[in-house]
């Protein structure tokens, strides 16, 4: 379980988080939603550690992760899958190389282990034949699909999107879902998809929290968020430039 306790980050005189509570649940994938810039990477860097909280705290296996030495932190990495928005390839390393880039710090791994593996990941995402290709040889897409193949090839408990579609064409961002489904039913892995891409957020995910003003406006399954009577909640599915009327308070 991934748990968010309060949580507030400020950088500078600007408050990003403020009051952020939310639990992931084993096996859920939870889709968190919100405006450019109001958090949502913020957010997930908390998970992994490469950002502490101001206040509060990230729960996450019941380890304390702001408070978690080095060497533990490192140990719950190595259970946690980061695909980041922009894929994040080495130009300089072929597909292999960076897939394979997390495993090669497994010193019990064995260049033939490690082999395998890259190949097995390489496959989950419909790319057998890409290792030896450059990162400049990729597509958009191919690039997003090689970051999700770097993700999954240490079996991860969790995985973190970052943004996954962004960028994308339709077409591709189906297959990006697709493939985010599929890597779910393959790992069984519990995940957290920042998007703001709505379509993407009803596709893959079992609930669906709001951030907004750096805390969770509403959360929920997709069909209690589409039905919420919420005016910030219904103004961002709706796409709408002024919020709705509610017909009673928001809920808090």
């Amino acid at each position: 379980m991934i748990r968010f306790e309060n949580v507030s980050k400020s950088f500078g005189p600007k408050r990003v988080l403020d009051g952020f509570t939310l639990e992931v649940h084993e096996g859920d994938t939870v889709a968190l939603l919100g405006y450019s810039g109001t958090g949502k990477s913020v957010a997930l860097k908390h998970i992994v550690g490469l950002l502490v909280p101001d206040k509060g705290t990230v729960v996450v296996d019941d380890l304390d992760v702001p408070t978690l030495p080095r060497t533990r932190l490192y140990e719950l990495r190595a259970r946690i899958g980061y695909v980041f928005q922009s894929a994040a390839l080495f130009d300089s390393l072929t597909v292999a190389e960076n897939v394979g880039m997390g495993l090669r710090q497994r010193s019990e791994m064995t260049p033939a282990q490690i082999e395998w593996r890259v190949q097995e990941a390489l496959d989950l995402v419909d790319l057998p034949e890409a290792a030896d290709l450059m990162p400049s040889d990729l597509s958009g897409g191919m690039r997003k699909r090689v970051g999700v193949a770097r993700a999954i090839a240490l079996h991860p408990k969790y995985l973190l999107y970052d943004e996954p579609t962004t960028g994308l064409d339709p077409v591709t961002s189906a297959v990006i879902d697709d493939l985010m489904l599929r890597m779910q039913r393959h790992l069984g892995a519990t995940s957290v998809v920042i998007t703001h891409d709505l379509r993407t957020a009803w596709t893959v995910s079992n609930r669906i929290a709001m951030l907004y003003e750096g805390a969770i406006r509403q959360v929920g399954t997709p069909e209690e968020i589409k039905a919420t009577s919420d005016p910030v909640v219904r103004q961002f599915i709706e796409g709408r430039a002024n919020p709705v009327e509610p017909s009673a308070p928001a809920p808090r």
